[in-house]
């Protein structure tokens, strides 16, 4: 007989080595792939490095693709640390750029740094209103908020393609379905060649350490997260810190909304989030929720984004081996998580 028992504890050295084993793995499973497809895995993966970090455009463009994940991650995982299974980050980036795109488009000509600001904060609120829905209704009809942030997300895309295709429509875009282009005062300004949403997930990132390290609510989020009898006990509130955990999860991810639209596609349009909501799922996860671990994981997941872009133009590979080798990464990794968690225990049946 097989049991499934979790282990009292496991020392930080073993379980760096199972992670570092399961890094291994997932390699070795990758290049065996790539072996079957009929590619050499050296040279695959040294043109998904090449392709992403060997040049300064590169290096930038693979930073470009990093920063919404940082910040979608970390938002996932304040939502994540409580337990609400956030899936809705998709949908929160969407209605994030909407919010960021109503007053680009209506007050183009406030100064740039009034809008950008003004910008930002109405992406939050907007990301933040459209997570809460899940939660107020998980708290009046204890629905599964899996099922409905996942739901939200499509909900937001149609409303995007919407306004693209009707209310905000470009009359002067020659039949097509398009928004108009951002005034100049509504893009975000470069630094170092890179726009300044590389700045703002930095700072998010270190508000989002201390908070959940050094402050009540974020320990109250994570007691919560751990036993809600134990956090009933300690008398805490938690339809009030699920509110504002979950507020806050969404408005970061509508915060990385409006960075899309104001520094990268400079208008709105409903393939603004490009996956990257469920892409932060796995990275948030893959870092533990570790804001500092985020930063990491969604730079190098940027870079097998990037480099199967690489890959597809310059080893005609199609695009699809770049989601397979981010599978195989998750599948590996989180297979580690569990056996620093869980131990098998085989025991026999005695006869009656």
């Amino acid at each position: 007989m097989i049991k499934i028992v979790k282990k009292s504890e496991v020392a930080g050295i073993r379980a760096t080595a199972y992670r570092l084993i399961a890094v291994v793995g997932a390699l070795i499973c990758s290049a065996l792939l790539m072996l079957a497809l009929g590619h050499n895995p050296i040279e695959v993966f040294s043109n998904i490095i090449n392709g992403s970090v060997m040049t300064k455009y590169r290096l930038i463009e693979t930073l470009r693709r990093a920063i919404p994940l940082i910040i979608l991650s970390l938002g996932i995982s304040v939502a994540f640390k409580m337990k609400f299974w956030n899936i809705g980050a998709e949908g929160q980036l969407c209605m994030g750029a909407f919010g960021a795109s109503f007053f680009a488009l209506y007050f183009p000509d406030l100064p740039q740094i009034v809008l950008l600001p003004l910008m930002l904060v109405a992406a939050m609120i907007c990301g933040g209103i459209w997570a809460s829905i899940a939660s107020v209704l998980k708290l009046k009809f204890d629905t599964n908020e899996t099922l409905v942030t996942l739901m939200l997300n499509y909900v937001a895309i149609k409303w995007i393609s919407f306004l693209q295709y009707n209310l905000w429509r470009d009359p002067e875009a020659k039949g097509f379905a398009l928004i108009p282009k951002f005034s100049k005062n509504a893009v975000l300004p470069n630094v170092f060649d890179l726009h300044i949403g590389w700045i703002i997930a930095l700072v998010f990132a270190v508000i989002i350490y201390i908070l959940m390290k050094h402050t009540k609510l974020g320990y109250e989020i994570e007691v919560i997260g751990e036993n809600k009898n134990t956090a009933n006990y300690a008398g805490m509130n938690l339809k009030k810190v699920m509110l504002i955990a979950v507020f806050l999860s969404g408005a970061l991810c509508g915060a990385a909304g409006m960075i899309q639209a104001s520094g990268v596609e400079f208008t709105l349009n409903e393939q603004i989030s490009g996956g990257m909501g469920f892409t932060a799922v796995i990275t948030a996860w893959l870092a533990k929720l570790s804001a500092p671990a985020i930063i990491v994981t969604s730079f190098l997941f940027a870079m097998l984004l990037r480099g199967g872009d690489f890959l597809r133009v310059q080893m005609q590979i199609p695009s699809a081996v770049s989601d397979i080798l981010q599978g195989i990464i998750l599948f590996f990794v989180l297979g580690s998580e569990f056996f620093i968690q869980y131990k098998f225990v085989f025991s026999r049946k005695r006869a009656s």
